[in-house]
């Protein structure tokens, strides 16, 4: 959605400029945000229109593990009182596109049929960090419609290995 990210795209600059110094500690604390203010129900809580924007402030402030920075805080004040609480988890998504880039690393999503051990995600993470020919931040999502194999999302490229995209491969085959 076009609109949303270029909502969200001044935030996560002005954000990403003034938290140079613990690019780490924001992230963690705007991850755990952005994952709050993707909840449906909180949403329609902060359009309800008797609902006070410092009403939403607490419930998010509430939910939020462990006591947030005065940065959060007042980023999250902003961030209700522009009434861009939708924008959150882009903000948070653009915010970590431009700690990689500074790092000049790349998130990965690894989808496996099953679930990876920690050794062999070890060797799964080389072999994708060569292939790709740079740093990778590998998360994994279990997805058992893949039967077997993994399908790797690296921004906009794509490795499908899976079973089940080597048996849509051979139906085409076939029906050609």
């Amino acid at each position: 959605m076009a609109e949303l990210a270029t909502i969200a795209r001044p935030y996560a600059e002005a954000l990403f400029q003034s938290a140079k110094a613990d690019l780490d500690g924001t992230t963690q604390w705007l991850e755990s945000l952005a994952a709050i203010a993707a909840n449906a129900q909180l949403l329609q809580l902060a359009g309800n229109p008797n609902v006070t924007d410092q009403q939403v402030y607490d419930v998010i402030a509430g939910v939020a593990k462990g006591a947030l920075p005065d940065a959060a805080k007042n980023f999250l004040r902003t961030v209700i009182e522009n009434g861009r609480l939708t924008a959150l988890p882009e903000i948070a998504t653009q915010f970590r596109s431009l700690k990689n880039a500074l790092g000049g690393s790349s998130d990965a999503i690894v989808y496996s049929a099953f679930p990876i051990d920690a050794g062999a995600l070890g060797g799964v993470t080389q072999a994708l960090e060569k292939r790709f020919g740079r740093k990778l931040n590998v998360s994994v999502q279990q997805d058992a419609s893949l039967i077997g194999g993994v399908r790797v999302v690296v921004g906009d490229e794509v490795l499908d290995t899976s079973v089940k995209a080597r048996l849509e491969q051979m139906k085409v085959a076939l029906t050609a």
